[in-house]
């Protein structure tokens, strides 16, 4: 039995064809706890181009995402000064999964349920794609990280750092 390469629409890929945005689309099989070291390896590209979506919150519970190489972590001390908040910490997988509208595991920052302000690692940017979730598990859609800025009004941010 061959499995077939088609992904069913998503909330992501409905905003950017709604956006007329061009975009790859590359399914991989899914493994629980694999992140984005597994889904590099089973499509053949760079860690650092596959780019997390990480739901977070401030001190007062304001949800935020931040787009960070799938290499790095955040640094939430940086990330919370330079947007002028207390502090950040990751949200429980049920809250991220409240406010995105996605499981944990395949969040985009595309199509989220609950409109959120998006900060991306700036290092990003120097790249020429990227590969981000598609809105499912095991399903990552390529490019340039500048239409994410645009699209997103992302903010860029310094708050990467090495495990």
């Amino acid at each position: 039995m061959s499995k077939s390469k088609h992904v069913s629409e998503t909330p992501a890929t409905q905003f950017l064809r709604r956006h007329k945005v061009s975009f790859g689309e590359h399914p991989y099989e899914y493994v629980e706890h694999g992140g984005t070291s597994e889904s590099a390896r089973q499509l053949g590209v760079d860690e650092h181009r596959v780019v997390k979506t990480l739901v977070m919150e401030d001190e007062h519970a304001k949800p935020l995402i931040v787009l960070m190489h799938g290499d790095r972590t955040v640094s939430t001390k940086n990330l919370a000064r330079q947007i002028g908040a207390k502090r950040v910490e990751p949200c429980k997988p049920e809250v991220a999964n409240r406010h995105s509208g996605y499981l944990v595991g395949g969040t985009s920052p595309f199509g989220t349920k609950k409109a959120m302000p998006v900060y991306i690692e700036s290092s990003i940017l120097e790249l020429d794609t990227i590969y981000l979730n598609g809105g499912k598990r095991g399903y990552l859609v390529s490019l340039a990280p500048g239409v994410v800025t645009a699209l997103l009004e992302a903010k860029p941010v310094q708050c990467a750092s090495v495990d």
